[in-house]
């Protein structure tokens, strides 16, 4: 490994996933102008699912998927593989609609788990799923005292089988540095991110569903998604785009397109692993305020991300994934933290993408019953498994809008039809997200050199301007 953790390093070409498995053949774009019954526009976990369950829901139904490069581009072929029972804004939902609503939704999430499991499996897709659930670290007394926060809070919405460790219990599971505490839950698995994708595509095509890569769509509105190569007209337009949602005419404020890095390592030796442990390959991340997130993949190596360069200014995104040398950096401290045993492990590829981030922190679902404009997203950094709760409720939606089905437990969620105001114009969009992280990072630091037993009151600072609280 060179000094600065960054020469020689494969930096972008979308992630190490796609490096991994390989880049898809790249279906046929859109050749002129159709009609059908449902237009899906976006091509990662939320669309292919909201797919696949319209279909196998109702299988005479004209299912249309629109993709601007490939099916998996965005950060369904670029995540940390975390398939896990997480919803962002699931106390904002309690406070608007009441504690057992927001029990409901948790148990959908933890339901949602074992459905991608069983779909993966039942459509003869090898994704390296492994299910060891979820460890969530403490490392410092202030981290210590809101993992034990968390945990109460976790229990409070019907999690009855998640365990809290002490520091010796967490080093019989991994042998993370200073490790004074750790929680963890059934509910989670690993998984390779583009495996998943791939096959969930395959499985969509196989229902007869069409397909459409390299086809950009510029505008949605109601009856249509217009793109350069031809109009496509529907009932039913469900935008699935996700942190690209920005780049849509009128949606420029709708969702953050919020940056996340990672890294991933070369593989490690058996004498590294047995130093190392984390033997149940639980997905692993840590409680402080700039977290972490890793993975044990299938072939040996360490994937780990965290935020690097947080936002890119009028709400920009990239095209090849390529991370800043300075993140990269930042990223192998992280990890040689976690493990100094691992300090002369070279860190093989480095990628970025965005993931969609709403001004409230709330994931939604939602159909416009009186335009048949529907939408789902805003999971902020949870799409993995909420994707597929997503889609599952869209599909509901779409039913029972269309007078196939009734009303259904999903449809009743409470994140169903949820409003939130846009966010702000730049560049206060831009001052406030990089302010936001710097002092969430200011936070941490703070916790470490004093030895904290709580939080830091920057935290609470960030977390106002952030509209968490």
């Amino acid at each position: 490994m060179s000094g600065d953790g960054v020469r020689g390093v494969v930096n972008g070409g979308i992630s190490f996933w796609f490096a991994d498995d390989g880049l898809p053949a790249v279906r046929e774009p859109l050749a002129g102008d159709r009609s059908g019954d449902v237009v899906i526009v976006g091509g990662g976990y939320t669309g292919l699912w909201t797919a696949y369950y319209l279909k196998k829901a109702a299988p005479l139904l004209d299912v249309t998927v629109l993709e601007q490069r490939f099916c998996g581009y965005g950060a369904s072929g670029r995540n940390g593989g975390w398939l896990y029972n997480g919803i962002a804004g699931r106390d904002r939902y309690a406070a608007l609609h009441g504690h057992e609503a927001a029990v409901r939704l948790q148990r959908a999430m933890n339901e949602t788990v074992d459905e991608v499991v069983r779909v993966a499996a039942e459509e003869g897709i090898d994704a390296d799923v492994h299910r060891g659930g979820v460890l969530e670290v403490a490392r410092t007394p202030a981290q210590l005292a809101r993992l034990k926060d968390f945990h109460a809070h976790e229990l409070s919405y019907g999690e009855r089988d998640r365990e809290l460790y002490g520091a010796r219990e967490t080093a019989e599971r991994v042998r993370v540095a200073g490790a004074v505490g750790s929680s963890w839950t059934p509910h989670g698995a690993r998984v390779h991110p583009v495996k998943l994708v791939k096959g969930l595509a395959a499985a969509v095509e196989a229902l007869g569903v069409t397909i459409h890569e390299s086809t950009p769509v510029t505008e949605i509105a109601a009856g249509r998604a217009v793109t350069p190569y031809g109009t496509v007209r529907a009932r039913y337009v469900l935008r699935c785009t996700e942190g690209f949602t920005a780049a849509l005419k009128g949606e420029k404020r709708t969702w953050l397109p919020m940056n996340s890095s990672m890294i991933a390592t070369e593989p490690l030796t058996p004498e590294q692993w047995a130093q190392v442990g984390w033997q149940g390959r639980e997905a692993l991340g840590d409680m402080a305020h700039a977290y972490l997130y890793a993975q044990r993949t299938a072939d040996g190596r360490i994937a780990l991300g965290g935020r690097g360069v947080p936002y890119r200014f009028g709400s920009r995104t990239d095209n090849d994934g390529r991370s800043q040398p300075e993140t990269v950096r930042a990223l192998r401290e992280i990890l040689v933290g976690c493990f100094p045993a691992l300090a002369g492990v070279r860190v093989e590829h480095a990628w970025s993408g965005v993931l969609g981030v709403p001004r409230d922190w709330c994931a939604t679902v939602t159909l416009d019953r009186t335009t048949g404009l529907g939408w789902a997203g805003g999971y902020v950094g949870s799409g993995v498994a909420t994707a597929n709760l997503a889609a599952r409720t869209l599909r509901d939606l779409v039913r029972l809008d269309s007078g196939d089905a009734g009303g259904t437990e999903l449809t009743a969620l409470p994140w169903v039809g949820h409003k939130v105001r846009r966010w702000e114009p730049e560049p206060l969009r831009w001052l406030g997200v990089q302010g936001m992280y710097a002092t969430y990072r200011a936070a941490d630091r703070r916790e470490t050199e004093r030895h904290a037993t709580g939080s830091s009151r920057l935290a609470r600072l960030a977390d106002r301007v952030a509209g968490r609280h």
